[in-house]
């Protein structure tokens, strides 16, 4: 089995046909999905994803692109909603310097609020980061040094020290279909050298269809196309990499229960 570990099933692109989409992903052999919590004004309707399926799970947070529009006066928005059973990580947030549509320190104040949230809850931090490793490396370096809490960094198409940095702070790294894109050869030579003990794989659907739909909207079952290139990409079988990755999803998400 795989799991999706970032998707936005919410998102207006799957309200036609979402017991289809969920369907075609277990066909798949995708058996968990948790899908991503990008603003609090609409928590509620991804929440509701949540509750409607057994096997897909959520998370609540705050994009980096909604920090002005939501910014975060303390955690407790955050820790609050992660009471919920089907809440079980925090986020996406983090910082993104590439769009930069909210101000960089209103980014990082969330930022922070997102890791106290994670680090009371205990649940898994999910970090967004673009075209801002030094800040990215620099806030969680310091809050580390704080009180540990644990994570990951989604959609990863950063530089070597990025991970390397992430990996040293004991976080994981998720891999999405951007990885099998043609021109992502650099990505590549980062990613094959991620220990396979700290690897997750994930749609950001219905974003980054990974080849051969590259150009389509993306789903939960397409992650197998970014497994297999990732399988390859390690020297191993598509099945391995299924299960390890698999494994390491339920060491890092710990509330989320077993498929029966």
């Amino acid at each position: 089995m795989l799991v999706d570990s970032h998707c936005h099933l919410d998102f207006p692109e799957f309200a036609p046909e979402l017991d289809a989409v969920v369907a075609r992903a277990k066909a798949a052999g995708v058996a968990t999905c948790v899908s991503i919590g990008t603003k609090l004004a609409q928590f509620a309707g991804v929440r509701a994803v949540a509750e409607r399926f057994a096997d897909v799970w959520c998370s609540v947070g705050v994009h980096p692109h909604e920090a002005e529009a939501e910014l975060l006066d303390s955690a407790s928005v955050l820790i609050e909603h992660a009471g919920h059973p089907k809440v079980v990580g925090i986020g996406e947030s983090g910082l993104d310097y590439y769009y930069e549509h909210s101000p960089r320190q209103k980014q990082i104040a969330n930022f922070r609020h997102h890791i106290e949230a994670a680090r009371y809850t205990g649940l898994p931090l999910i970090v967004h980061t673009r075209d801002a490793d030094d800040d990215t490396i620099a806030v969680l370096g310091e809050e580390m040094a704080r009180a540990p809490f644990r994570g990951l960094l989604h959609c990863f198409t950063g530089t070597r020290r990025l991970a390397e940095a992430a990996l040293e702070l004991g976080f994981f790294i998720s891999v999405s279909g951007i990885a099998t894109f043609k021109n992502s050869a650099q990505l590549r030579d980062v990613l094959k050298d991620v220990p396979r003990e700290r690897l997750l794989v994930e749609t950001d659907a219905p974003f980054l269809a990974p080849v051969p739909h590259r150009g389509k909207r993306n789903e939960p079952a397409f992650v197998v196309h970014t497994a297999a290139m990732l399988a390859g990409l390690v020297g191993t079988t598509p099945e391995d990499l299924a299960h390890f990755t698999t494994e390491n999803f339920f060491r890092l998400f710990t509330k989320v229960a077993r498929p029966s």
